[in-house]
């Protein structure tokens, strides 16, 4: 595909306003080329998300999960400096229906953990790919994205589940 500067942002709330931003800040992705073309997006069969920028790697569950979780009740957080493994256990998530682990896409060192979910761990279910992140680590072995899917076999393989 091209590159191209994405749309401003534009919020709708009904009945009030339309709110319109612009700027570098103004949507989920950054307007140069060079930099859209670093921000990678790619999932694990166990439905957790990596965005990854760099050597930074932004990790959640995906829309998927979090509706077969139901209402999420709790999170556990990795610790900040804890190394993850790929396909080892990262996070904890608690719903009304259930416990379930999240696990590590890749392997790395957490740098940052979404502490806004211990009070709010409802932000999973609402934005499950931005707001609902679990942590940032700093990537290992970034050959390690190879061996995931981007969205479109993501989507094909949820279809295949039924």
């Amino acid at each position: 595909g091209r590159c191209r500067a994405p749309q401003p942002l534009r919020l709708h709330f009904p009945l009030t306003r339309t709110i319109t931003e612009s700027g570098p800040s103004a949507g989920p992705f950054p307007r140069d080329c060079e930099r859209l073309a670093m921000s990678v997006l790619k999932f694990t069969k166990d439905h957790e998300w990596i965005r990854v920028d760099g050597e930074i790697g932004t990790v959640g569950i995906t829309d998927y999960a979090q509706r077969q979780l139901g209402d999420i009740v709790f999170v556990e957080l990795p610790a900040v400096g804890q190394g993850v493994s790929q396909g080892g256990e990262a996070a904890v998530v608690e719903s009304v229906k259930a416990a379930s682990e999240l696990y590590a896409p890749v392997d790395g060192e957490v740098t940052e953990v979404n502490a806004a979910l211990t009070e709010e761990p409802g932000q999973v279910n609402l934005d499950p790919l931005g707001a609902g992140w679990f942590f940032r680590l700093r990537l290992v072995s970034p050959n390690q994205l190879d061996l995931l899917m981007d969205q479109d076999a993501y989507q094909r393989y949820l279809e295949d589940l039924g």
